[in-house]
């Protein structure tokens, strides 16, 4: 089964596909894509939507793993995650996808078996369950990867 694993973001959005072959996960692809605040509001959301559509076109996953969103502060922000995760869902049922979402807590209890653990930890263990082939340079892909693993770590009985 393969799946693709969103980090949602408006501003950067952690992406990565990742196929469970024979009991185990490979990450096949992942990426941190970037909107630029010097494009309008409606056209950052048209290229998340774009992005995404194109990888499932390429990867053809049966499933979409996405975080939910938890904001503490700041409701522009909030709202416009929730705006980009929206067009995420809409290009998921589009395609006829299984979409399951999963909060940050259960991801981080999924990957390092702690509901609290910090960023660092995350990223340390997604390093321990599945084979990286590249620098990653920002949080985001390493938390779309947790994503993934978490679907898989939840779908034990179906997959």
């Amino acid at each position: 089964m393969k799946v693709i694993a969103i980090d949602p973001g408006y501003e950067r959005m952690g992406v990565a596909i990742i196929e469970k072959i024979k009991g185990k996960e490979e990450l096949l692809f992942s990426e941190c894509f970037k909107t630029s605040a010097k494009i309008p509001h409606e056209e950052r959301l048209k290229f998340i939507g774009q992005e995404i559509e194109m990888l499932i076109k390429k990867h053809k996953p049966e499933a979409m793993a996405i975080e939910t969103l938890f904001f503490k502060n700041n409701q522009k922000t909030a709202m416009h995650v929730s705006e980009a995760r929206g067009v995420m869902l809409y290009v998921a049922s589009a395609h006829g996808l299984k979409v399951v979402e999963f909060s940050p807590m259960a991801i981080k209890i999924a990957v390092t078996g702690y509901g609290s653990s910090e960023k660092n930890q995350v990223t340390f263990m997604v390093k321990k369950l599945i084979k990286i082939c590249k620098t990653i340079k920002y949080d985001d892909e390493y938390d779309a990867i947790a994503v993934g693993l978490t679907f898989f770590a939840t779908q034990k009985s179906k997959v």
